[in-house]
């Protein structure tokens, strides 16, 4: 679900209000907004189609509706994402897949993702008549949403499935990907042999199933990669084990099964899946001890490590300075910042070159070395659109060379300095030079769609450049192309190694250019080979217990290596001697088909045998207003003053979700509400990047729950509208302007303490707000960072304007110690109005936190917050305020807990403010100072929602005396 929540974000922010395109069918409604994408729209529509037809048939399912599909580029690797809710709806990124260390396969893609993703759909939407009903009833399928949390319960009744872990959807869909692809994919795949084989070797701990949500999927180095690890391979081992049959029917849902996926876990299998899933970590341990058995029958490789003291994470492409004795390399591992680093050859020691945003989770960033000019390039935004990047190795300091190159796997030639990659654009890829001063691209080649090329390297004397080529059947071959041709124009390559299924990756040449060094899983276990120019022959290095990847050549007899563990990559030296013999493993995967063959038989059929002509309904423009559907429509309660409101709410949305309207209706049966008072309105809708918003007598679930209230009597009407000026992640740049009016006030919308002297006014609101915050892996929180807002606050109140204005700067540093960060937040904000109008001052006090809430828990570090302080005690017409915090580790949770709640950490921080008002008036200046503390635990419920359980205490004195002290106690839920 969060990579739908990401997709959204995602178009809102890249759009705007282009024009969108549609192919429609009676099952498909595929939207994509550019005319370079087009070329692939029938294709996709295709493979779409066909793995519908075939689900319909393998898992007996009818979809409730047809399946919407969005086509993007806004990434440079390929991607997707599926949900079921509030409908059918999947994502496609179209840019090739990153091979590195194999996690993906070269199957022609738009297949695999159908083949995948669809998967998510089938097991979210699938329904017995129970849930048709209630679906009915309430409108659609609910997708549960913080303003209504009764939604929850709504939620559960209409799609009771997709309430299930990570690791249950991904597994499923790398299963059954695999084996419809003819068993290419990661269900077969050695990279997650030899993660398994490794934390046996490593004697590691492998996570059980609560504990894999709680804490695997955050502090380890592939973080959410493992939910795809841990779900295939338990998968695999039920597969194996039981028959893929079993496997088919828990995840299936038909009529007389159970609504909660462990519960008909226990229906099919007759043992509790805690039970089971204890089962197949034993029998983990012992088929790699096996494996680990068959790799030592032949000498292993003997390895001594560079680093003694840590492991390094994930790993980019590495350089030697030899003069120096530096290993300069990206790294990436938990409770730092991505960053390159210099590791002394001899020592071991590491010091930080430059931190790199948008690292990678596998190849941290695309990094070269300029021995001659003493820098490196190395590329940012790894995830997105990749950035062209330089540091000078004497001063350290960095400079954005190209913007938005989205170009990687870099070679230098060391002739003429000019670099060489591969750009991804619009599912493409091509070979460019860029040459010095580095400042634009030059395209050469394009590859057809299917084929890819990566791992680069370039000859000594500059004249060949190597790489990987992969095909739309899965092959993969090493080549060598000549500069000179590629300079010309010319496509042809010499083809030096067919490694069949497997990857040929990182092939490096020797210093003398006689040899490539890369690595292949071609037995089974990543070893380091050799190819020698002379003889046009490959030879094997190395015999790896766990794995060896990225090799560097030396003029010697060594060459350095990185070996993998289960923490992750370390740099070592191994002899560079060809030997005879390495022994094949054994695969989970083969062993499924072996046992059950006709796995091999699940085959959606040709893509291409769709006659997709004669299925278009439609294709052309895509009109929002046209594809608007009822998606919600459920009874709610509220909260008005102290009184209960019950009501309805209702919610319209397009396919792709950027068009919205929602509508909540609410009564106050009785209580001290007044007559007019009883009926409650709120509208909104929603076009892109515009909001209108209308209420009467504001009612909030949240006011049944505490001090804070922000339900109001009158009427308001406003226009919003939203801007991201910079959307480059962790660095981002929003505009919010606000315009509307109130009517029929008692209280100041924003200070419900505040009385107003005036029922009605006029608003004018702009927000500018800045923020580059980062953090390391297994942080809850920034460690890292700054973040500016300027606010521009403007009522026009009986023919009056009061405006107003508000700066907040926050800077936070890490410590060396993990996950402990320093910050300082400020803010200063000025009106030049009187001081006894309510409409011109600022009010501070309390934590905010309701007892039951929605809004982010830390609500302390908003300006307006003061902790100890009554809710709106402290006014001035001008303020200044300070606030230092310290922000302590979490503390993780691997052993408590039930698969249907359990706490993932626990979260502390120390805070001391001090506030001054009305600095221009000695008489009406107020100093006052606080300290507290506050701890958040973080509870999911249900595999999905995600409760935070806050305590804080905060004490506040004036003028050296007690001014008040305040025990917060607040539930977050969603």
């Amino acid at each position: 679900m969060r990579k739908i929540v990401l997709a959204l974000l995602f178009i809102a922010a890249n759009l705007s209000a282009q024009q969108l395109n549609q192919l429609k069918t009676d099952d498909l409604n595929l939207v994509y907004y550019s005319t370079a994408h087009q070329y692939i729209t029938p294709h996709l529509a295709r493979c779409c189609i066909n793995t519908l037809n075939f689900y319909r048939g393998f898992w007996q399912w009818q979809p409730y509706e047809p399946i919407s599909m969005f086509l993007e580029d806004f990434g440079d690797w390929s991607n997707g994402g599926a949900t079921a809710v509030p409908r059918n709806f999947i994502y496609i990124s179209m840019a090739p897949y990153l091979y590195v260390f194999e996690v993906a396969f070269a199957n022609e893609r738009m297949s695999l993702l159908m083949n995948h993703e669809q998967v998510h759909v089938v097991a979210m939407d699938q329904c017995t008549q129970r849930e048709r009903i209630w679906r009915k009833v309430f409108g659609g399928k609910i997708q549960q949403i913080a303003d209504h949390p009764i939604s929850m319960l709504y939620a559960y009744q209409t799609t009771p499935r997709k309430f299930s872990p990570r690791w249950y959807h991904e597994g499923i869909a790398v299963f059954m990907e695999t084996w419809m692809s003819g068993g290419v994919g990661r269900a077969l795949g050695a990279y997650d042999e030899m993660v398994f084989r490794t934390m046996v070797h490593d004697s590691s701990y492998i996570y059980h199933m609560v504990g894999l949500e709680s804490e695997g999927t955050a502090i380890d180095f592939q973080v959410g990669a493992n939910s795809y690890l841990y779900g295939a391979r338990f998968f695999n081992y039920l597969a194996s084990q039981y028959g893929p049959d079993k496997l088919i029917e828990w995840v299936n849902y038909r009529p007389g099964n159970k609504r909660y996926f462990s519960r008909q876990f226990r229906l099919v299998y007759h043992t509790p899946l805690a039970d089971e899933w204890s089962k197949w970590i034993g029998f983990e341990k012992q088929w790699q001890k096996d494996n680990l058995n068959l790799i030592r029958k032949n000498p292993v490789t003997e390895f001594r490590p560079i680093i003694k003291d840590k492991v390094l994470g994930s790993v980019s492409r590495s350089f030697i300075d030899t003069e120096k004795g530096v290993l300069y390399t990206g790294v990436k591992f938990p409770g730092q910042l991505a960053h390159i680093a210099a590791i002394d050859l001899k020592t071991g020691k590491m010091r930080k070159i430059c931190d790199v945003k948008g690292a990678s989770t596998y190849y941290v960033t695309n990094l070269l070395f300029d021995k001659d000019n003493e820098r490196l390039f190395f590329t940012t935004d790894n995830f997105k659109y990749r950035d062209l990047n330089v540091v000078d190795l004497k001063t350290h300091r960095q400079k954005q060379l190209i913007t938005d190159v989205r170009t990687g796997d870099l070679a230098l030639n060391p002739v003429n300095k000019a670099i060489y990659g591969v750009r991804h654009q619009s599912g493409i890829s091509t070979i460019v030079r860029i040459n010095p001063p580095y400042k634009d691209y030059q395209a050469l080649f394009a590859f057809q769609y299917g084929t890819d090329l990566y791992d680069l390297d370039i000859s000594p004397d500059g004249q060949y450049l190597t790489g990987a080529l992969t095909f739309v059947d899965g092959n993969q071959k090493l080549v060598r192309f000549k500069v000179a041709d590629l300079e010309n124009s010319k496509t042809d390559y010499e083809e030096l190694f067919d490694f069949q299924m497997n990857s040929p990756a990182s092939f490096v040449y020797s210093p003398d250019g006689r040899y490539i060094y890369g690595t292949s899983y071609y037995s089974g276990v990543s070893n380091i080979y050799r190819y020698d120019f002379s003889i046009s022959d490959m030879s094997i290095v190395s015999n790896a217990e766990t794995g060896y990847f990225r090799p560097l050549p030396l003029n010697g007899d060594s060459l350095i290596a990185y070996k993998y563990t289960s923490k992750g990559f370390v740099p070592g030296w191994i002899e560079d001697k060809t030997i005879e013999n390495v022994a094949a493993i054994h695969f989970l995967g083969q062993s499924v088909y072996e046992k059950y063959p006709y796995v091999a038989d699940w085959h959606p059929g040709n893509p291409g045998d769709v006659p997709l002509d004669s299925l278009v309904r439609y294709k052309g423009v895509y009109h929002s207003l046209k594809n608007q559907h009822l998606t919600a429509a459920y009874p709610v309660i509220e909260g008005y003053k102290n009184t209960l409101a019950v009501g309805y709410f209702f919610e319209i949305k397009n396919d792709i979700g950027y068009d919205a309207m929602t509508a909540t209706v609410s009564y106050s049966p009785g209580g001290d509400s007044l007559v007019d008072e009883r009926l409650h309105l709120d509208l909104s809708i929603r076009h892109w990047r515009w909001e209108l918003n209308a209420k009467y007598n504001d009612a909030d679930f949240y006011d049944l729950f505490g001090p804070t209230k922000t339900s109001r009597k009158g009427y308001y009407l406003g226009l919003n509208f939203k801007q991201n000026l910079i959307y480059d992640t962790p660095r981002t740049m929003d505009l919010n302007w606000r315009f509307g009016g109130w009517g029929g006030l008692e209280t100041l919308p924003d200070y419900q303490n505040v009385a107003a002297n005036y029922d009605h006014y006029y608003f004018n609101n702009l927000s500018l707000s800045y923020e580059y915050i980062e953090r390391s892996l297994g942080a809850v929180d920034g460690e890292k960072g700054y973040a500016l807002q300027l606010l521009s606050l403007n009522n026009l109140v009986n023919r009056q304007l009061f405006p107003r204005l508000v700066a907040t700067l926050d800077y936070g540093v890490p410590l060396p110690v993990n996950h402990i960060s320093v910050w300082l937040r400020s803010a200063i904000g000025g009106s030049a109005s009187r001081h006894n109008e309510p409409f011109a001052n600022y009010y501070f006090g309390g934590f905010g936190n309701n007892w039951i809430d929605h809004q982010d828990a830390k609500r302390y570090r908003e300006y307006y917050a003061f902790p100890g302080a009554d809710l709106n005690s402290i006014g001035g017409t001008n303020f200044a305020k300070l606030m230092a915090e310290l922000n302590l580790p979490p503390l993780r949770f691997r052993h408590i807990g039930i698969p249907a709640m359990y706490p993932r950490w626990l979260r502390s921080s120390i805070f001391a403010s001090a506030i001054v008002t009305n600095l221009d008036d000695k008489t009406l200046t107020r100093h006052v100072r606080n300290f507290g503390i506050q701890a958040d635990m973080e509870i999911v419920m249900f595999s999905l929602f995600k409760t935070t359980i806050s305590a804080g205490y905060g004490y506040a004195l004036e003028g050296g005396k007690k001014l008040g002290n305040e025990l917060m106690l607040s539930l977050k839920i969603l």
